[in-house]
């Protein structure tokens, strides 16, 4: 569905035309069928190598395909659905009027485009009252929701969405999670960008972590985590001065709270408790997310 090579991509800014490399040589796949999400910070090379695979962009060197066809391509775009992180939409229309119009601009027959419409609003949980109002009275998440459908009007077998939890509330974002899954389920490969990491970490199959223009880990998400430390929260009865600690086993993480960074810190640090007759209230386990793996990329650039 998606195959990139090497993929680079230096802009020139300023007066000067200075040279800033945003993509250093990205390569990932993205199988048909996938759940794929594509994660990194802000000025990473997320929407660059989007716009590139969709022909917003032109390609520095490397090599990027979409659906088998050169990125950029028409023809690889007929099957794809595609929602921007800021889309502008014509806001004098109502809701049914901006579907039908993007329906018609997607080739779907009159006949057909109502059904299609009533379909995708309610797949993306739009109330049909709603459908009716002027785009301009709509909230952030009615107009996420509304781009959604649009990218969903023409049946995509391909669906690209850059940031589509941006502006969500927490309802919002558990629905647009569902959607996501939905799609997975009736075989449409979903490739989506995103800075809610939980939620990548619980609903993809696979994802590429993306930092300063470079692929830093990709696979499933057990195997980005794959050799992540675990480390034990203990709970204390009562408090503890960090400097009263035994070296090398624990780390204080405020007056009753330590963690210590493997099994055998662990044991060390209880048996250190009981031995002071300090009881214990808790003990919780914790491995890293993919948030603390990208906290760790992100900070050998600094």
């Amino acid at each position: 569905m998606i195959k990139v090579e090497d993929l680079r991509k230096t802009y020139r800014i300023g007066f000067w035309r200075k040279s800033v490399e945003a993509l250093r040589g990205v390569s990932f796949e993205v199988n048909e069928g996938d759940l794929y999400g594509f994660i990194g910070p802000n000025g990473a090379g997320k929407s660059t190598t989007i716009k590139i695979l969709l022909g917003l962009l032109k390609v520095g060197s490397g090599k990027a395909t979409l659906m088998g066809l050169p990125a950029g391509s028409p023809r690889s775009r007929q099957n794809v659905g595609f929602l921007p992180e800021q889309p502008y939409f014509y806001d004098y229309l109502s809701g049914r009027e901006f579907l039908w119009f993007y329906g018609q601009l997607s080739g779907l027959a009159w006949k057909d485009l109502k059904k299609r419409v009533a379909e995708v609003t309610e797949l993306v949980s739009l109330r049909p009252e709603a459908m009716d109002r002027k785009l301009r009275t709509y909230s952030k998440g009615m107009l996420q929701r509304i781009g959604l459908a649009q990218a969903l009007l023409s049946r995509p077998r391909l669906v690209i969405l850059d940031e589509p939890m941006s502006g969500l509330d927490p309802l919002g974002r558990r629905d647009v999670r569902a959607l996501l899954q939905n799609l997975h389920s009736q075989g449409i490969t979903v490739f989506y960008s995103s800075h809610v990491l939980s939620d990548v970490e619980a609903i993809c199959t696979r994802l590429a972590m993306v930092v300063d223009g470079q692929i830093r880990r990709q696979g499933t998400v057990a195997q980005v985590l794959e050799g992540e430390a675990e480390h034990y929260q203990i709970v204390l009865t009562a408090e503890v001065k960090p400097e009263d600690l035994p070296k090398g086993v624990g780390t204080s993480l405020g007056a009753r709270a330590v963690s210590c960074p493997d099994l055998q810190s662990q044991r060390s640090f209880l048996q250190w408790a009981l031995a002071q007759g300090i009881g214990i209230e808790s003990i919780s386990r914790n491995r890293h997310s993919l948030e603390d793996v990208l906290a760790e990329e992100v900070a050998k650039n600094v």
